[in-house]
């Protein structure tokens, strides 16, 4: 059976559970928000473990979320499947004009720079800032918004600035800090984090994945610990500082 079969028996067995089961049936376009999500970051966990076998299958979640969704608006009258995939077509063709059309480009650069002109003038958008979710975790949230920014030549020119910046904001988060300032460190340390996300982007680094990695990282180290400790029949909340930070080091030269 090819790809197009399996996919109208999806689009069939969702009309059938829409009609039979009485959770699907239940179910809004609100309800279904977080299991957008859910089924999103179970797709870049998978990526970021390099697990495609498990890949496969999240990105199936994920096609089920939109095909979900798709259901309910044509239930509602709202749209139909045909719309969704219809609209990214033409977008796809619209917006990659150097590859459908006649317009020439040298670097991935450039495209992403006609893509972001592109969306200005026929999304009727106001700011270039515009098309940045507001519940983006933050973040990406902020690469994205300074990435909009840099393409109309708002930017620094090297990343030795930035790590300037980055190092003000330091010192502006000590004196804050010093001060016994909760509010204001609140804000230095947010502009130390929008600091650190410039720099990042200076470094073709994406600062989510960077800090996800860190977090997991962390996670393995620690869970070390309580695995060594739980060997030693010791247990974590009567150890030492001392004695954690050792097991930490272990960690480390484990290549943890």
């Amino acid at each position: 059976m090819g790809y197009l079969e399996e996919f109208q028996r999806l689009v069939h067995i969702m009309k059938e559970l829409r009609q039979k089961c009485p959770w699907d049936r239940k179910q809004t376009p609100q309800s279904l928000r977080q299991y957008i999500l859910e089924e999103a970051y179970e797709t870049v966990e998978a990526i970021d473990n390099e697990d495609w076998n498990e890949l496969k299958k999240e990105l199936g979640d994920l096609l089920l979320q939109i095909v979900f969704q798709a259901e309910i608006a044509e239930e509602n009258k709202r749209f139909v499947l045909e719309d969704v995939i219809r609209h990214i077509n033409e977008k796809l063709i619209e917006r990659h004009p150097h590859v459908f059309g006649d317009v020439r480009v040298n670097t991935a650069e450039e495209v992403k720079d006609n893509w972001e002109q592109i969306k200005y003038k026929t999304e009727n958008r106001t700011s270039v800032l515009q098309g940045v979710p507001r519940h983006l975790c933050a973040l990406l949230r902020a690469q994205r918004i300074q990435d909009k920014a840099s393409h109309v030549g708002f930017d620094w020119e090297n990343p030795r600035q930035v790590l300037e910046k980055v190092k003000e904001e330091i010192t502006e988060l000590e004196h804050a800090v010093e001060q016994k300032n909760t509010e204001q460190a609140e804000e230095e340390i947010g502009d130390l984090l929008f600091s650190l996300v410039n720099l990042s982007r200076f470094l073709k680094i994406n600062a989510e994945d960077a800090l996800r990695k860190t977090t997991n990282k962390f996670i393995a180290r620690f869970q070390y610990i309580e695995e060594r400790l739980a060997a030693q029949k010791k247990d974590i909340h009567q150890v030492s500082l001392e004695e954690m930070d050792a097991l930490w080091d272990e960690a480390k030269k484990r290549g943890m």
